[in-house]
């Protein structure tokens, strides 16, 4: 039987504050902003420089991330 323990790992939950301030205080590109919200949603308003991958597509199109930076989820 796999071992499913290895498949997945724990990852830290940022509230929205300290989302922002990580994001003004790390460089440009230090991390990934990652909007999940329906096509809609991400028209009527989203955060300058995220990365729209809706969540209905997002395990299809893992492979547009890069896996070097943190990516925050929206």
């Amino acid at each position: 039987m796999m071992d499913l323990t290895n498949l997945f790992k724990s990852v830290p939950t940022l509230t929205a504050d300290e989302a922002k301030r990580q994001a003004e205080e790390g460089a440009p590109g230090d991390m990934t902003l990652l909007d999940v919200r329906e096509p809609l949603e991400y028209e009527e308003g989203h955060l300058p420089g995220a990365v729209h991958i809706p969540l209905s597509q997002l395990a299809d199109r893992l492979g547009e991330l890069d896996r070097s930076r943190p990516v925050v989820t929206y």
